[in-house]
Parts: structure tokens; C-alpha cells; sequence
């Protein structure tokens, strides 16, 4: 064991990583659980999809029937909790439009 392993962050799990996000955005009120994903006055925003060592999330640009996607890849906890507060500042920005 060398003196940097002491440091390492723990390995990324994307299962458990999914659960403990699914939880978080579920706690954004005007966000509902619709299968893999959330949705936002009946309009899908965000999708959610564990992949290997990564999760792939997409959130949409604008809520719209047929919205146009961000696409990002989640590989550790620090990127989770940055999409997480891009989401709040999302659900901010649509709702004072």
C-alpha cells in the first residue's frame, strides 16, 4: 500500500450512486417520478440510467414535449453533487419563467 492509496476517494458505485440521486431529486417538489427518469408539470426533464462505472444522465434544456437533451456522464460522488445543484438552478430558472 502505497502512501497515495491513503488518500483515495472510495471506488464510485453507480448503482448506489442512482438510488442516493433518485432520492435527492425526489425531494425537488415540483419534480415526480416517472420510471427511469422526472418529470416537471407532466413533461419529461430529466433521465436517469446506471451504466457500467458511470451513470448517464440527461436533463433537458427547456421542459418541452419533446425537449432538447444535455447529455453528461456522472464518475464520481463530486459530479453527482454538482448535477444535483444544476438542477436546482434549473428548476429555478423554470420556474420564474
Amino acid at each position: 500500500m502505497s502512501a497515495d492509496d491513503f488518500f483515495a476517494p472510495p471506488p464510485f458505485k453507480p448503482d448506489a450512486a442512482l438510488v442516493q440521486l433518485k432520492r435527492s431529486l425526489r425531494e425537488m417538489r415540483p419534480l415526480v417520478e416517472r420510471g427511469e427518469g422526472f418529470e416537471l408539470q407532466g413533461q419529461a426533464v430529466i433521465q436517469l440510467l446506471a451504466q457500467g462505472d458511470h451513470l448517464l444522465v440527461r436533463v433537458a434544456k427547456q421542459p418541452a414535449r419533446s425537449p432538447e437533451w444535455d447529455t453528461r456522464q456522472l464518475r464520481n460522488a463530486a459530479e453527482v453533487r454538482s448535477f444535483t445543484d444544476d438542477v436546482k438552478r434549473r428548476l429555478a430558472r423554470w420556474s420564474e419563467e
